[in-house]
């Protein structure tokens, strides 16, 4: 089989691996649809992010569908030949924090195309599959492209499980990008009645209003732009912050109504927080990490037509055009979500 492989920063490549056999309780699947994360582009780009680098070469991708095609012994619930979302998370279910009900932070979490580990957890960019059963989620009714972007869907209800009740809320979304579209688009089902999104880009801010924001700022236009929410000591009282650039973090500060709940998904570097005024507010910073039970839920949502992610899948190349989908999924003047059909 084909599988799509980084071997340092610009150097990704198309190569055969055999086709893995299938055990008790696993799932053959062979693979469908796979959206290129920001993860990937780092990775890509830049070889790692942070302290986390390649240290080995590394098959890409976690965010994917595909069509069960073996069934290991003892599986049940699922059939040949049907659409499964793969969630990409496998916690051990054995450590403290698998223990406590927090399998995002388990100490042995082998979660696909992560360098943070050594050797390497191996992506999912590739033909054939074998998942463990408990990761497949059958996504009858839905196309493969939606049912791939089932995971990131997942980190953004995860991030509004962080921020809380958000029926009735006023909601800042800094960062436009495919986590921040689907913010607006959670947001939006949890009742929101007014979702601001900031962001330097036009193409991105246009998909914004599309999928559900009522309106729209282009800071690189109008740096000031939040200001006109500075007035009475704030107006929103929930930010996601998808960006991970501290510009649009401190510029949102001000426009946060004290006791507003800040949540942090974007994973950009650290940053100097200005904590004062933060704390002079009483601002709750939380931050997102990954999901869990919140891969079924986003399935299940698409499904009952709850979120249409449609409009973000904005591109599709065939495994084989590997490095044009990937500097299509860097440029954010033309794409949300690229994807990889298989």
């Amino acid at each position: 089989m084909k599988a799509i492989v980084v071997h340092a920063a610009k150097d990704l490549r198309v190569e055969e691996r055999e086709v893995p056999q299938v055990g008790p309780g696993q799932v053959l699947v062979k693979m469908a649809a796979g959206g290129i994360c920001g993860s990937d582009l780092h990775y890509y780009q830049h070889g790692g992010f942070g302290a986390v680098r390649l240290r080995e070469p590394m098959i890409l991708g976690h965010e994917v569908s595909g069509h069960v095609e073996t069934l290991g012994a003892g599986v049940t619930g699922l059939a040949p030949g049907q659409l499964v979302a793969i969630s990409p998370s496998r916690p051990c279910h054995a450590c403290s924090y698998c223990h406590e009900g927090t399998p995002q932070h388990c100490l042995n979490m082998r979660f696909y195309g992560s360098a943070m580990p050594f050797p390497h957890i191996q992506g999912a960019f590739r033909q054939y599959i074998v998942a463990d059963a408990a990761q497949c989620v059958p996504a009858d009714g839905l196309s493969a492209a939606e049912a791939a972007v089932g995971e990131p869907l997942a980190v953004c209800l995860h991030a509004a499980k962080q921020a809380g009740d958000l029926m009735g809320k006023r909601v800042l979304v800094t960062g436009c990008g495919p986590i921040g579209q689907l913010c607006v688009r959670v947001a939006r089902a949890a009742g929101a009645v007014e979702i601001v999104a900031t962001d330097i880009a036009p193409f991105t801010l246009s998909m914004a209003e599309k999928v559900g924001a009522t309106r729209t700022i282009n800071m690189a236009e109008t740096p000031d732009g939040l200001a006109e929410y500075h007035a009475d000591k704030g107006h929103f009282d929930v930010h996601f912050e998808c960006s991970g650039a501290a510009p649009a973090l401190v510029a949102a500060i001000p426009a946060l109504r004290p006791r507003a709940v800040l949540v942090q998904l974007g994973l950009g570097g650290d940053m100097t927080l200005p904590v004062q005024a933060m704390t002079a507010k009483e601002i709750s910073f939380r931050g997102s990490f990954r999901f869990h039970e919140e891969f079924a839920t986003a399935i299940a949502m698409m499904q009952g037509g709850q979120i249409d992610v449609t409009p973000l899948v904005t591109h599709s190349f065939a495994l084989d055009d590997a490095n044009a989908a990937f500097e299509m999924a860097a440029d954010r003047s033309q794409a949300i979500k690229a994807q990889i059909v298989f």
